[in-house]
């Protein structure tokens, strides 16, 4: 979408765009302990798959994937690990794309398009940056509320990648 604007020394239209802003969102798999709760992870004391779940400090509050913005001039899969960093101190390996989620109400503050990434790491998280507390989450320990698009997107994950959880 583009709205045109006058320019204030010649008078010419001049254009502004309207962009949907480019995101990633990651689904953290993790051999970690499962947290059934809020509480921060600890070390494990016997292996279990889980999948990292944040729950954020700024609106709209609640349960996430780790995500965030795309910054000029980097790759998606760029942004996808260094907001997997960010948000939960691991370091993580992609494994493929889920998809792209673009519905302009996805998320309540701007419309933004999410390409979401599968990864793997062995790490325990820890909440930083934007993450007020970190979990590792099965299909049925699944907190609430999840933000934005985030429980259909955890959805298609569950159906398409045969994680019974």
């Amino acid at each position: 979408m583009k709205d045109q604007l006058s320019c204030p020394h010649c008078g010419k239209p001049v254009f502004r765009y309207r962009n949907p802003f480019p995101t990633v969102d990651i689904i953290i798999e993790t051999e970690c302990c499962a947290s059934n709760n809020a509480t921060p992870v600890r070390e494990p004391k016997q292996s279990e798959h889980g999948i990292v779940l944040i729950k954020r400090k700024n609106p709209p509050h609640g349960w996430a994937l780790p995500g965030g913005f795309v910054d000029y001039g980097e790759t998606l899969e760029s942004a996808a690990i260094r907001e997997a960093r960010e948000e939960t101190c691991l370091d993580v390996t992609l494994t493929r794309q889920l998809g792209a989620y673009s519905d302009p109400s996805r998320d309540p503050r701007h419309h933004s398009i999410s390409v979401v990434f599968v990864a793997k790491t062995t790490g325990s998280p820890r909440a930083v940056d934007d993450a007020e507390e970190v979990g590792i989450f099965k299909a049925h320990t699944l907190p609430k509320p999840l933000v934005f698009d985030h429980e259909k997107i955890l959805r298609d994950y569950f159906k398409k990648c045969g994680k019974k959880g």
